[in-house]
């Protein structure tokens, strides 16, 4: 089985992991990932998490910006085999029917829940309390082809964007390696994916990155926690943004105040109106200034000019 030749594509640093893993045990040819792009203030072209890594090994890389129309470069190596995981474009025909032992992803999810682009997000965002990682054949509708193997994981209430998507990655990497030998052996039976049972998780817009105080404080947290560290929930302070970066939940209620009313204060952060209750806001970064601890940020602000201010 060393000889079959495989094809990885993947973009995100998500998939450094589960592609280091393959690499060490596998014959990888190429390396598909996205084209390089300008990042930050001074738009610094910058390769993804998946080309830095392939230079470690090197492997060739391919960076089409159409992959529906720069298909044949991927054929030109022949592949026995192609695994993608958060490649970020959808695969023709073309690709999909090449190779001898199919094509296969790694989702975050497990499917049919949460097909999409951010599943991991959406897992926290959502309230889930369990999630996994899937390995399934791919198929030309987004997420929807038939599952070879699943591992799940359950989801805690300090659980971050951050820390389970380091979780499910080192799962994702696991579990491929142990569905490769049987997948390669011709031993593993496809399962057709349940349509009663799919559920979304598409990707973030800015619009729901934003905190709605009318939410409970349940529900806020796990937004904030959902879209930690990037790109994080925001809400605006005097008209300007202002991210969010960790609440913890409080226990007054404030029936008679408006949601989103700076109420009172903690030694760590805002006390702010959330659904009638009570949600402390601990980690912050306002329009132009650096991100602190509102601790921090406190001892250089006047407190009863901030009480009664309603975040929006």
């Amino acid at each position: 089985m060393e000889d079959v030749k495989i094809i990885f594509m993947g973009t995100p640093e998500f998939a450094v992991p589960i592609f280091k893993g393959l690499v060490e045990h596998y014959h990888v040819v190429a390396v598909v990932t996205q084209p390089d792009k300008c990042v930050g203030r001074k738009q610094i072209m910058m390769p993804s998490p998946i080309k830095e890594a392939s230079a470690l090994y090197n492997i060739p890389v391919l960076q089409p910006k159409n992959i529906k129309e720069e298909y044949q470069m991927v054929l030109d190596f022949h592949p026995d085999l192609i695994i993608t995981c958060a490649y970020g474009q959808i695969l023709p025909a073309a690709i999909l029917e090449y190779p001898k032992y199919g094509c296969i992803n790694v989702h975050a999810s497990l499917l049919p829940k949460l097909r999409g682009g951010a599943p991991i997000h959406h897992a926290i965002i959502d309230g889930y309390q369990k999630t996994g990682v899937t390995i399934m054949y791919m198929s030309l509708k987004m997420d929807a082809g038939d599952i070879l193997t699943q591992a799940e994981t359950a989801i805690s209430d300090q659980d971050t964007l951050e820390s389970l998507s380091k979780r499910l990655s080192e799962m994702g990497k696991m579990l491929l390696l142990k569905t490769l030998p049987d997948l390669l052996a011709g031993k593993l039976e496809a399962k057709a994916q349940d349509e009663s049972e799919v559920t979304y998780g598409y990707n973030i817009t800015r619009e729901e990155e934003k905190i709605d105080f009318n939410w409970s404080k349940e529900k806020i947290d796990c937004l904030v926690r959902g879209l930690y560290p990037h790109p994080g929930a925001y809400t605006t302070l005097d008209g300007k943004i202002m991210k969010v970066y960790n609440v913890r939940l409080g226990h007054r209620e404030y029936f008679s105040t408006p949601n989103g009313t700076i109420a009172d204060f903690e030694k760590d952060g805002f006390c702010v109106v959330a659904g009638g209750e009570e949600i402390i806001i601990t980690d912050i970064a306002i329009e132009g200034k650096k991100r602190c601890l509102v601790k921090d940020y406190l001892n250089g602000v006047d407190k009863e000019k901030l009480r009664g201010k309603i975040l929006k």
